[in-house]
Formats: structure tokens, sequence, C-alpha cells
């Protein structure tokens, strides 16, 4: 969660962006029953480029 605050985004946001930013990823597919999460959703485009520090410190959390 402070790697996303730390990228301006929400965890859900960063996760999303984290699936999207594979080559062949076309789409997300995401679970929303309310207008506010589809909102949130698109937040992540606002930034989908990871370093790869960030990279590394997501792959560590995966790891566990």
């Amino acid at each position: 969660n402070d790697l996303a605050r730390g990228r301006g985004q929400t965890l859900a946001q960063m996760a999303l962006a984290w699936v999207l930013r594979h080559p062949g990823m076309t789409s997300a597919l995401i679970g929303a029953s309310r207008v506010e999460q589809i909102d949130d959703a698109v937040g992540a485009l606002k930034n989908l480029a990871f370093t790869a520090e960030e990279l590394k410190a997501i792959e560590a959390v995966l790891a566990v």
C-alpha cells in the first residue's frame, strides 16, 4: 500500500496498472458493483509506468 501511495495511486489502481503493463495484455476485468469502483479503476490509467525498483518491490511481495 505504501508503494501505491508513493505512486499517487490506490492499491487497486496499482494492481490494475501492474496487470496492464504486460505487452500481451489488452484488457483487465474488474468486478465493480458501484460507480465509484469504476472511477477508481479508470484512475489506474494515469500512471501505468513502473520503475525497475517498483517492480522489484512488487515481485518481492509476491514471492512471499
